[in-house]
């Protein structure tokens, strides 16, 4: 009996680190598309929304965004780094 209730411990704590990982990602989530919506210039935005699938958009290629919005590709991933650079280092802080 002692080693179920051993594993019953386990699985609570394992439940309860599950439920605190859940709340941090969806606070990460949340400073992240307000950190989108805040430190992103339009273009990065359209780019890394494009990018990445999210909005509920499609995820697609650097080629293909290039195509979309009548830019090389070597510009959109330029336009991409720096975006990704500018949301990481707000993102550290």
């Amino acid at each position: 009996r002692e080693g179920n209730e051993i594993n019953l411990l386990d699985i609570i704590e394992e439940a309860d680190v599950d439920i605190v990982e859940n709340i941090v990602l969806k606070n990460d989530i949340k400073k992240l598309y307000s950190m989108i919506g805040e430190i992103l210039t339009d273009r990065e935005r359209e780019i890394i929304f494009l990018r990445y699938g999210l909005h509920n958009r499609k995820e697609v290629t650097q080629r293909e965004i290039a195509s979309q919005l009548g830019i090389s590709r070597s510009y959109v991933s330029r336009i991409e780094k720096k975006a990704l650079k500018k949301l990481r280092e707000c993102f550290e802080q």
